[in-house]
């Protein structure tokens, strides 16, 4: 969408023209040889028995800029772990698959739980930042771009985008968010739409302009699953191990990186990926999961940042974010009519009512435990525990690759 307008504390670096890759690809390849880009993509086996990820994987087989790509794979056995590596072949970078699954990993995680040393269950941000550590071991890459693996509309321009900004030395920022319009014939996006912008902005009614608030509502899409980020960054980031990871991920970049050195890029004119069921009765899978781990997630990071949270301050909370939340699908519901998209009020109006519900389980949770279960600890404090942690995961997956 050609929109010039900067919001909030954030760059935002728009996409005026569908102009292709081949630029943004020429120039990465001369800043390649000064800042070497890995892309981690996060998978599940089954990513690979559906469109999506043949459709990226063959996009990345004319992608001439990478360094390394560490496809970090779970719910597999062994079997599939070689399926996934074959198809992989073809992508001009280093690849590597780490198995999370296999018996070298799993004897990593169990010895650093053996230190006292939390990562979490087994989930998206346990496995990312296992791919992070495997990138910092290996010492070939200055920059480290992710993005899901459940991208129907893939493209390669997607990409160049998302790392352009991070590997271009005469731009300089430190991290790039991606974001994107989700829309079909109708608006997505739910949980950011319905939850995330609308208690953001409740929470500022409540809390005045904390500096973390409007941080975060500088982004325009801040559950985005794309981000490109210096390498040290990977270095000094803990990371949730829930569905908190993408909230989680930009707090602790509020905490380590100058406002100055972050943007958002927007990235392509259209994407779609899979959607995720409401679940409205069930608090331990679907969006409500998912709505309750964010919430989780931002009521104890504002806690760390001085924010006082009471009974009753939670409960004047649900009446402000209920009340936003109506008056914002009254705004996309105008949005919808002047596009002719569809618009069903009442499947919106019930999405708010399950994110309310979400947000009182969150406080619940938060007034039962204010810490909650530990971020995955930042790499700098694996190697202070452990010195030789790194060069061990690094040895373990270039085993499982046959590398070595």
């Amino acid at each position: 969408m050609a929109d010039f307008y900067q919001t909030g504390v954030v760059a935002t670096l728009h996409r005026f023209m569908e102009t292709g890759h081949e630029r943004l690809e020429r120039e990465l390849m001369a800043y390649a040889s000064q800042r070497p880009v890995a892309l981690v993509l996060p998978a599940l086996f089954s990513e690979f028995e559906g469109p999506a990820m043949p459709r990226i994987v063959e996009q990345l087989r004319e992608v001439p800029y990478l360094r390394q790509v560490i496809l970090t794979l779970a719910k597999a056995d062994e079997e599939k772990f070689a399926l996934a590596k074959k198809h992989m072949s073809g992508i001009p970078a280093e690849v590597r698959v780490i198995w999370n699954d296999g018996p070298r990993i799993e004897a990593l995680y169990t010895r650093l739980r053996q230190n006292d040393l939390p990562v979490g269950e087994d989930g998206k941000g346990r496995s990312c930042w296992l791919a992070y550590g495997y990138v910092l071991a290996s010492r070939k890459s200055d920059v480290i771009a992710l993005h899901d693996c459940d991208i129907a509309t893939y493209d390669r321009e997607m990409l160049a985008r998302l790392v352009y900004p991070v590997a271009n030395p005469n731009i300089n920022f430190e991290f790039c968010k991606g974001f994107y319009a989700r829309v079909t014939d109708r608006m997505h996006g739910r949980v950011t739409r319905l939850l995330v912008t609308p208690l953001l902005r409740s929470l500022v009614k409540i809390l005045g302009p904390m500096p973390l608030l409007v941080f975060l509502d500088s982004f325009r899409y801040p559950l985005a699953g794309e981000f490109a980020m210096k390498a040290d960054l990977a270095r000094s980031n803990r990371i949730p191990g829930d569905w908190g990871l993408e909230i989680g991920v930009l707090t602790e970049i509020f905490r380590n990186c100058s406002a100055k050195r972050v943007c958002q890029s927007e990235l392509c004119a259209t994407y779609e990926h899979k959607h995720q069921e409401l679940s409205p009765d069930d608090p331990n899978k679907g969006l409500k999961k998912m709505s309750v781990d964010i919430a989780k997630t931002l009521f104890r990071t504002l806690s760390a940042e001085g924010a006082v949270f009471s009974s009753g301050v939670f409960r004047t909370l649900q009446a402000i974010y209920i009340r936003t939340a109506e008056d914002t699908i009254t705004r996309y519901r105008a949005d919808a009519l002047i596009d002719g998209l569809v618009f069903d009020r009442h499947a919106e109006e019930a999405a708010v009512a399950t994110f309310a519900q979400s947000i009182r389980i969150a406080a619940e949770a938060f007034m039962e435990d204010p810490l909650g279960q530990p971020l995955i600890p930042n790499w700098s404090r694996i190697t202070s525990a452990l010195p030789d942690f790194l060069d061990d995961l690094l040895t373990a997956v270039d085993q499982d690759n046959g590398a070595r």
